[in-house]
Formats: structure tokens, C-alpha cells, sequence
């Protein structure tokens, strides 16, 4: 089984197929029996043990993954319209929001909570916090696209997920260890540049800018696309994994972990196109 760079997947439990493009397929062929011959499955959901849970399905992902996208829409309009009518939500509500989405993904991930619908949607609603306040600083104050350019960065995410969705789908990007290798590292890499930028920005360098990943120029240009290829590529590992969940027979509640696992990478998607789209459309 190869391990997804979405380090909420990490935890969920691990099937023994392999293979690609069979996203959402041969569930109920496997059953509670291909749950016994994963131990670390048999450890965190026991109740499937005992026939008490029945097998994961693609309507559960896709019903609890819709359930989860609802929440962070509807709270990220409320707070798109409230930081609207005054500004000095703003910050607060980016600060409360992304901080308390990261805290709980790490609970979720590392105290294995990743299928209690409680802090999944509790995820969902601070994330909402985030996106809405987020979205109106790019599109309003960061730049001059306004609605319209939201609108774009909605339509960008959607067709990236499912362009991915079909490239996974029909096999013309297979998933093999050395790949999700590839990008794990990529990923690391991106994240170190840009955490090194965000101190140097603190401390003045670059006239506040870091090296300028965020400034707007040409070399912000090149780096927003930079994550929004990662993001992209992500999903293909995390098709993968709830393929292998799936395959499995994981638990019907499983679907919870696929679903927290999708937002994050569906609102990281996001935030990248609709921060690139601001860079084009600044005074």
C-alpha cells in the first residue's frame, strides 16, 4: 500500500490491493473478510471485527466529503458578508480559523480521530472561518478582482478536481510508490521554502517580502503555480488511498477521514489559485 502525502490519510487504516484507477469500485466484494488480513485495521476499527460496521462505499465518501464542502461553504459565506461590513474581522477571523483547522487536523491525525464527524465538521466550520475571511482580503483588498475573481478560483479548484479525478480514473498517471516518493519530497521542499520566506519576511529581509514568494512578481507567479501542480498531483495519491480504504471493506465511518482528507487538499487548492488570480488582477 503506498502512503498518501496527505498525512490525514496516514492514519486511516490499509488495505492489501494494489493497482489505479479503480477509484470507488469492488467494495462490497471485499468485505469484512479483507479487513482480517489487515492487523492495523483490525486495531482501529475492531466493531468491523464483528460485523457490526458494514463496508465503506464511494456514496459514503462522496455523501460525507459533500456534508463536509457544505459546512465550509455556508460558514464561509457567513464570514465572507460579515468581515464585508467590517473589516476588523478580518484578520481574526484568518488567524481563528486557520490555526484552529491546523489544530484540528493534527488532532484528527495523530490522536487517530479522523472519522469522529464531530471534529471533521468542526474542521469544516473553522476552515469556513478561514476561507471566507481570506477570500474577501484577495479579492478586495489584495487585489481589485472582486466576486468575479472567487467565482474564478471556484470554477479553477472544481476543474482541477475532477480533470484529476479522470487522470486517476483512466490510468494515465499511475501511482507508484516512486511517484508518491517524488512528491512527498516536493512537498517537503515547498513547505520548508516557503516557512524560511515567511521568517525572513518577519525580520525585514527583502524589504519584507523574504525572497518575494508572495509579492506578487514573477517569482510568486511561478511558486503559487508550483503548489497548485503539488495540489493537483496530491489528489491522485488521495484517490488512492480511499481506493485502497475501499478495497479493503474499511468501515462505513471511514468515509469521514476520506472526507477531512479531500478538504484540506480541495481549501489548500483553492487558496493557491484564488492568491494567483489576485496577483493578476492587483493595481
Amino acid at each position: 500500500m503506498r502512503e498518501s502525502s496527505n498525512p490525514v490519510f496516514r492514519s486511516l487504516p490499509r488495505g492489501q490491493q494494489g493497482g489505479y484507477a479503480q477509484f470507488g469500485t469492488g467494495a462490497a466484494g471485499y468485505g469484512t473478510q479483507a479487513v482480517h488480513a489487515d492487523p492495523y485495521a483490525a486495531q482501529q476499527y475492531p466493531d468491523q471485527q464483528a460485523g457490526v460496521s458494514r463496508p465503506l462505499t464511494i456514496d459514503d465518501v462522496v455523501m460525507k466529503t459533500g456534508i463536509t464542502l457544505a459546512v465550509v461553504t455556508l460558514v464561509g459565506i457567513v464570514s465572507y458578508f460579515l468581515v464585508s461590513s467590517n473589516y476588523g474581522l478580518m484578520m481574526p477571523f484568518v488567524l481563528v480559523g486557520g490555526l484552529g483547522g491546523l489544530a484540528l487536523v493534527l488532532v484528527a491525525t495523530f490522536g487517530r480521530k479522523q472519522d469522529n464527524p464531530a471534529i471533521v465538521l468542526s474542521y469544516a466550520a473553522f476552515e469556513g472561518l478561514f476561507v471566507g475571511a481570506a477570500s474577501f482580503l484577495f479579492a478586495n483588498l489584495v487585489s481589485t478582482g472582486g466576486p468575479g475573481m472567487i467565482a474564478q478560483a471556484l470554477f479553477g479548484t472544481i476543474g482541477v478536481f475532477f480533470g484529476m479525478l479522470v487522470v486517476y480514473k483512466t490510468g494515465a498517471i499511475r501511482v507508484t510508490p516512486k511517484f508518491t516518493r517524488m512528491l512527498v519530497a516536493a512537498m517537503f521542499g515547498v513547505l520548508a521554502i516557503a516557512l524560511l520566506n515567511f521568517v525572513l519576511a518577519i525580520f525585514g529581509v527583502g524589504g519584507g517580502e523574504g525572497f518575494g514568494l508572495r509579492s506578487g512578481g514573477p517569482l510568486a507567479i511561478i511558486f503559487s503555480l508550483v503548489c497548485i501542480a503539488l495540489a493537483a498531483f496530491m489528489f491522485l495519491i488521495d484517490f488512492d488511498s480511499a481506493d485502497q480504504l475501499i478495497r479493503a471493506g474499511a468501515p462505513a465511518k471511514a468515509a469521514w477521514g476520506i472526507a477531512l482528507g479531500l478538504t484540506v487538499t480541495l481549501v489548500w487548492l483553492y487558496v493557491e489559485i484564488l492568491r494567483l488570480l489576485s496577483y493578476f488582477n492587483s493595481d
